[in-house]
């Protein structure tokens, strides 16, 4: 069967021919309505009319549009209203957000919580005079960044007084003493392929996020082509046992475990025993969640410690400390506790867009002199971001 396919102009131009034939018609008998410039035969007018036709029916061999043997003609469908109501209804897919855009959102809540607090006090007065002074002080303190770094902060602003004119250049001024304390604080975890396996000890309290913070960085060392293995330090917990070998395996890293109630040291032993047998770079080890105040506990992680450089000496290479960010200024004490027991070399931050304490970074910043390596902005893996002072504070001060 030979096969056509159809356009618009097609349909025009067989309404055309018909305009054509009929003026054949009026044209024989003399009754065309208009008058013709030169006298054109009524024939031609039958010509015109069959050539259109010619070029829109199908005759075989004429008609230029028939399909090649084979093809189908294009099917014209209206769509069914279900598909119309589906069409407007469904949302347009938007694109993944940046890691900017990720970053600002993780830090409103600390946005609100601590520079628009301090903003708001600049804007109650056009000039910064002894009063907004004393309120700016008391705002400070009673942010989460802590005592210490909020008494730095005013002292900065006292000694800048004479030269702000506005509440702007207040706040620029606080702005750019924040971004000299983070920057102090800014370092990436260094993984070099002269030291391996590189050992991470990972530590901090219960609920702080250490399992999805090493499942994050495991995640991240493997995009970057690095081979990981995971040793589950947390033998206080079954259940932690299997949730960090679900993470494993979702992350695609080795993993060393042992059962419920296990020496710590042992695992860590075990672990870096297989991190060197099969050529690991990077090994991760997890510690059980404990509060600085046990003194029991903290020794526990020194005795892991010991053991780890006793076996390949210098390690472990990285001590990192994840701290909470919703618990506000008792991460503070946290840093100083487990810094005076085990040493941290490192500080990941998490949960920062869940909280409005999230200023407490500037504190712990100011008072130790620990690299930050990460900080937390959400769920997703790609959420562990490696901290970047101005980027931070680009989005802290967004809109300030």
């Amino acid at each position: 069967m030979v096969k056509y396919r159809f356009h618009t102009y097609d349909y025009i131009i067989y309404l055309l021919s018909y305009v054509f034939f009929a003026l054949f018609i009026a044209d024989s008998q003399s009754a065309l309505p208009f008058a013709e410039p030169v006298d054109i035969p009524s024939w031609l007018y039958l010509i015109i009319a069959a050539a259109l036709n010619a070029w829109v029916l199908p005759i075989p061999g004429i008609h230029p549009r028939r399909l090649p043997e084979g093809e189908a003609p294009l099917p014209i469908e209206k769509p069914s209203a279900r598909a119309e109501e589906e069409a407007i209804s469904r949302p347009e897919k938007k694109p993944a957000p940046s890691p900017r855009e990720k970053l600002e959102k993780g830090l409103s809540k600390t946005h609100k919580g601590f520079v628009e607090r301090i903003s708001s006090v600049f804007r109650r007065s056009k000039t910064i005079d002894e009063s907004i002074l004393t309120e700016l002080e008391e705002t400070l303190v009673g942010t989460d960044i802590g005592v210490r770094t909020a008494y730095a902060i005013f002292e900065h602003v006292q000694k800048e007084v004479g030269k702000i004119q506005s509440a702007e250049e207040a706040m620029n001024s606080i702005r750019a003493e924040v971004d000299a304390i983070l920057k102090k604080r800014e370092a990436a975890l260094d993984i070099t392929a002269e030291t391996r396996p590189f050992v991470i000890m990972v530590t901090g309290v219960n609920g702080s996020g250490k399992t999805t913070t090493i499942a994050k960085i495991a995640h991240r060392l493997k995009n970057e082509g690095k081979s990981v293995i995971i040793a589950s330090g947390d033998t206080f917990r079954a259940a932690a046992i299997e949730q960090l070998e679900h993470w494993a395996q979702k992350v695609g890293a080795d993993f060393i475990k042992s059962h419920e109630g296990a020496d710590p040291s042992a695992v860590a032993f075990d672990g870096l025993t297989a991190a060197i047998s099969r050529n690991h770079d990077v090994l991760i080890i997890d510690t059980a969640g404990r509060l600085h105040t046990k003194e029991n506990l903290m020794e526990e992680l020194k005795k892991t410690k010991r053991v780890l450089d006793k076996k390949l000496p210098g390690a472990p290479h990285e001590i990192l400390l994840v701290l909470d960010a919703t618990i506000g200024q008792n991460a503070i004490e946290q840093t100083r506790q487990f810094h005076n027991a085990l040493g941290i070399t490192g500080i990941t931050m998490t949960k920062l867009d869940g909280s409005s304490k999230g200023g407490v970074i500037v504190g712990i910043a100011n008072e130790f002199d620990i690299p930050i390596r990460y900080i937390g902005i959400g769920e997703d893996m790609d959420d562990l971001q490696p901290f970047n002072a101005q980027n931070f504070v680009n989005a802290l001060f967004l809109d300030n």
